[in-house]
């Protein structure tokens, strides 16, 4: 009965949801604290009598806000129903087999090859330096159709700085699409948004779902040249034109003119995440430089599926990938400073 795509899908794995008991979680790196209490003040006066209504299938006022913010116009903005959406989007409209394969770095997000799988989209992965830092270099063999590279990387959180990838793009061939994933650049790492102008060849995509505290409403939005949005937006207009709904316009929007709220949050993760490393090198663990609300960790003499199976018997959830080369890593997202400190004190008794 399936049909032979089918037979052949390759399935995203999130992160682990449990249900046994309480857990501190930290293996999906959400943001935690809550998001801008403007929010709670909108959805308490919020009219319901709106949601018989379609959304407006532009989301013109939420794609003003976030050009405002990136300083560009709205037709160099476009909403979609996550970044997840939007990067689906993106390797259908620029990337496919007949100018040669996408390029994505060896330990990347583990969506961008489920994406080639699904739209038959031949990819190689780009050896990592020896620090694990991503190899610019390691793109620009031809041929290639594009390549996507997250700044920062996940799951190694490490960054690339604006000069080293302006550097980076302009050696880039000029009539290939390049993808910058910002999923986490607001805890640290620099923005390419400021590019966007120069380059017609650069696509940026963000999402709400860390920063801005709202994975729950799956909120994301790329950046670029009118060209490059127009072909996603075609793509989009193909598949579903009201992909942005009412309440997740609006909260989206809120969020997003709260500056002042998230540069505080934001300074909060940055501050906890630096002083869990600190503690982390006493105990002798090896953390990678992280520029992401995040970091990825190792301690000599254990597996990383033992310190993860040993964390989660403690009560705390990390994420572990099963790759040759990261194998003895774990991902932990950086909580609240309480939940930090506890965790510290697990990982100094792990032998």
């Amino acid at each position: 009965m399936l049909s032979e795509r089918m037979k052949h899908l390759k399935p995203y794995t999130p992160g682990e949801q449990p249900r046994d008991r309480a857990y501190i979680k930290l293996n999906t790196n959400e943001n935690p604290y809550p998001p801008s209490p403007r929010i709670r003040n909108f959805l308490q006066n919020f009219d319901p009598e709106t949601l018989r209504l379609y959304p407006d299938p532009e989301s013109l006022r939420l794609r003003e806000t976030v050009a405002r913010e990136a300083g560009l116009t709205p037709d160099q903005v476009l909403a979609g129903n996550g970044s997840d959406e939007i990067l689906s989007f993106a390797f259908y409209a620029f990337f496919d087999a007949s100018r040669g394969p996408l390029r994505f770095p060896l330990y990347s997000y583990t969506f961008y090859p489920v994406y080639c799988d699904f739209y038959g989209i031949p990819f190689e992965r780009v050896p990592m330096k020896s620090d694990y830092s991503v190899d610019l270099d390691g793109f620009l063999k031809s041929p290639l159709c594009g390549a996507v590279l997250p700044n920062p990387n996940a799951p190694t959180g490490m960054a690339h700085t604006l000069t080293a990838l302006d550097g980076f793009i302009r050696r880039f061939p000029a009539d290939r699409v390049i993808l910058i994933d910002e999923a986490y650049v607001s805890f640290g790492a620099e923005s390419v948004a400021p590019l966007i102008n120069r380059y017609p060849n650069l696509l940026v995509v963000r999402t709400l779902s860390k920063d801005l505290s709202l994975a729950g409403i799956r909120l994301g939005y790329a950046l670029g040249q009118k060209s490059l949005i127009d072909a996603v937006a075609a793509v989009k207009n193909s598949f579903n034109s009201y992909p942005v709904d009412t309440l997740a316009s609006n909260i989206a929007i809120l969020a997003l003119e709260d500056r002042e709220y998230y540069a505080e949050l934001s300074r909060k993760i940055r501050t906890s995440r630096d002083r869990f490393v600190q503690a982390l090198d006493i105990k002798g663990w090896e953390t990678l430089p992280s520029r992401a609300n995040f970091v990825f960790t190792r301690k000599a003499g254990l597996a990383g599926q033992e310190i993860y199976r040993k964390l989660r018997d403690r009560g705390f959830l990390v994420r572990y990938f099963n790759l040759p080369g990261i194998e003895n890593f774990v991902r932990i997202t950086i909580g609240t400073d309480e939940q930090m400190i506890s965790l510290e004190q697990a990982m100094g008794d792990l032998e």
